[in-house]
């Protein structure tokens, strides 16, 4: 029982990061340095939002690791380079994530306060194909309590890259929970790699193309600008804008990567155009850094990604299957106050706790489910 309230819970504190897992300004830790603010404003209430919580440290690795001695290699030809970059994303790691707006487009415009949190997750690769790359995401967090011993540690399915080579069939996010296909040319797509991002539930968030590009000191690839809906840390504190227009880079280096991102805060009208008159609100910038580990114990991922991995591949299927069938789809991610989050969260824990996986079963409940939530 207590294996699944920490998977349970580990599901609300992601789902709720940035008011359960936050601080007030007057419980702000004092002496917050945040590098890279606003020199001309008070930004004495800027300390940043986000987690608060500590943990027990983990070993940084400090040599290069096997990973990055294999994209070295010499020999390789650039299709498999590329394919090993992207593979010396998967293992163990600490990451921290950092999100700061940088440009206001307003008059007398003021800053929101920077978002900042951390997490220690292993990433597992769910397919390793020549021109297919699947990473699954598992954040396995143990927070140090007020008295100072540790707690059960809680385990949560966090977000999914999908890497293809030379894709030309993409979807692509419009605003207002709405997705819909994009074709690249194959000029376009030559050389390239699409890389398409799903949420804790698998759902999508968006897809974006480019290339690698390798250098003795790194590996790095720039995606195209896309939208996307509102991360968790803003749709439950923000709505003054609508969709994140954003582009991405991934860099892999010796002892881990950074995901850096540059994200212009949209507002869109009903039919998904930019307003007309104030079509941004702000620039943000994040980096997210994952820095590899040694020593921490993410066996309690590793059995809750064993039980459920079926079952999330259920998932995984519905969603291929209406991406395939409709150039146009429709998510709301919440139905007459029934989160499909939280649904699927539910049947994976309880798979995770022992309950018996009935294939058939769960594909028929995840059938229903998507008839609620997803249309054409």
């Amino acid at each position: 029982m207590r294996h699944c309230i920490s998977i349970i819970l580990g599901a609300a504190l992601l789902a709720l990061a940035g008011t359960a897992l936050s601080y007030d300004e007057e419980e702000a830790p004092e002496g917050v340095d945040y590098v890279f603010s606003w020199p001309f404003i008070d930004t004495s209430d800027m300390a940043p939002r986000g987690g608060t919580t500590t943990g027990p440290e983990p070993e940084a690795v400090a040599e290069p690791t096997e990973a990055w001695r294999s994209l070295r290699a010499e020999g390789l030809d650039k299709v498999e380079r590329d394919r090993r970059a992207i593979l010396a994303m998967a293992g163990a790691y600490r990451a921290s994530f950092d999100f700061l707006e940088t440009v206001g487009f307003s008059a007398g415009f003021e800053p929101a306060k920077p978002y900042r949190s951390w997490g220690t997750e292993y990433v597992y690769v769910v397919a390793d194909e020549p021109d297919f790359i699947s990473l699954q995401h598992i954040l396995v967090m143990v927070i140090e309590q007020e008295d100072g011993s540790l707690s059960e540690p809680f385990v949560t399915k966090h977000w999914r890259q999908d890497w293809r080579y030379e894709d030309t069939d993409l979807h692509e996010h419009v605003g207002h929970g709405i997705w819909q296909r994009t074709t690249l040319s194959e000029a376009q797509a030559e050389g390239r790699w699409t890389q398409a991002v799903f949420q804790v539930d698998d759902s999508p968030r968006y897809e974006s193309h480019g290339e690698w590009v390798h250098y003795p000191t790194h590996s790095a690839w720039q995606g195209s600008e896309t939208r996307r809906p509102l991360p968790r840390r803003e749709f439950s504190v923000r709505d003054d804008y609508d969709v994140l227009v954003g582009s991405n880079r991934h860099t892999i280096l010796p002892t881990g990567w950074t995901h850096e991102q540059d994200n212009l805060k949209a507002v869109i009208t009903e039919g998904g155009d930019l307003d007309p008159e104030r079509p941004f609100v702000a620039r943000e910038t994040g980096v997210n850094r994952y820095q590899r580990i040694t020593g921490f114990d993410f066996s309690p991922g590793d059995e809750y990604w064993e039980a459920t991995a079926d079952f999330w591949a259920l998932v995984r299927d519905a969603w291929a299957e209406r991406f395939e069938a409709h150039d146009r789809i429709r998510f709301e991610a919440r139905v007459d106050g029934d989160s499909m989050m939280m649904t699927l969260f539910g049947m994976a824990g309880d798979i995770a706790e022992g309950e018996p996986f009935d294939p058939e079963q769960s594909r028929q409940e995840i059938e229903a489910l998507f008839e609620r939530h997803v249309e054409p």
